[in-house]
């Protein structure tokens, strides 16, 4: 289906002012793209389950890991060289090789209601880390008092393979799958995804992968317990704070 036509294009075709179209816009709401799906041209719904527990998003995000000395980044492109050149020798590569660092997946999850968020760093996104990954973030979230009903993933292969709909069954959750090319679904993940890299992953200098990684839980305790989230007005953790069972 054919992209959604903006004011200038409905102003051309309808023969009326373009400040006309955009104060019809605007009165109706809808004036910002962001407000629009993309695809089908309809208002983006926006909505909040109303407890803790109702629905979970899952999703994995990668990010490169650092080589020795810092990625590029922040030393510069000619210290990053050099920095690369290191990393190659201690591996054992041929000088000027170009090491791979490999990749970072973080399996992240976040309750729809409180926007509480869990994330593990793993090796891969295969079907079976993500179910363990979904069974240790159940796990922490009943020692919270929180009971998960439902969880929502994107499409990628771990989420509809035979083993996570099984897993999912053996945990008493409802699996639901994000329509296809509206990730606007799944969009409290994708904003926290963005956070997490503002806040953990580019937020400073770091000297290695390992220094980065061992940053994580600070930040996300930070985030849960302390971070004003700007949709709630308060720390994700405070929506959790009437449940019975919880403590921090």
């Amino acid at each position: 289906m054919a992209a959604s036509p903006g004011p200038a294009q409905i102003s051309e075709e309808l023969q009326i002012p373009a400040s006309t179209v955009h104060a019809v816009l605007v009165r109706c709401r809808i004036s910002r793209l962001s407000h629009i799906d993309r695809v089908t041209g309809e208002p983006i719904r926006r909505y909040e389950h109303d407890h803790p527990g109702s629905l979970l998003h899952v999703d994995v995000t990668k990010f490169g890991n650092i080589p020795d000395g810092g990625g590029w980044r922040y030393v510069g492109k000619q210290q990053g060289d050099r920095n690369r050149e290191t990393t190659a020798k201690r591996t054992g590569k041929r000088r000027g090789y170009e090491p791979n660092v490999g990749t970072a997946f973080l399996h992240t999850v976040v309750d729809d209601h409180s926007r509480v968020a869990y994330v593990e760093i793993c090796t891969d996104e295969k079907a079976v880390t993500a179910i363990g990954v979904l069974e240790r973030a159940v796990a922490w979230f009943a020692d919270r008092g929180v009971t998960v009903e439902r969880v929502l993933s994107d499409n990628r292969s771990a989420y509809k393979s035979f083993a996570w709909r099984d897993a999912c069954a053996g945990l008493g959750i409802t699996h639901k799958r994000t329509r296809p090319y509206r990730p606007q679904t799944n969009g409290k993940i994708e904003r926290f995804h963005r956070t997490l890299a503002e806040g953990w992953a580019y937020a400073r200098f770091y000297r290695s992968d390992s220094e980065r990684r061992e940053a994580l839980p600070g930040w996300v305790h930070f985030y849960n317990h302390h971070r004003r989230h700007s949709a709630i007005g308060a720390p994700p953790l405070t929506r959790l704070n009437n449940l019975p069972g919880h403590h921090t």
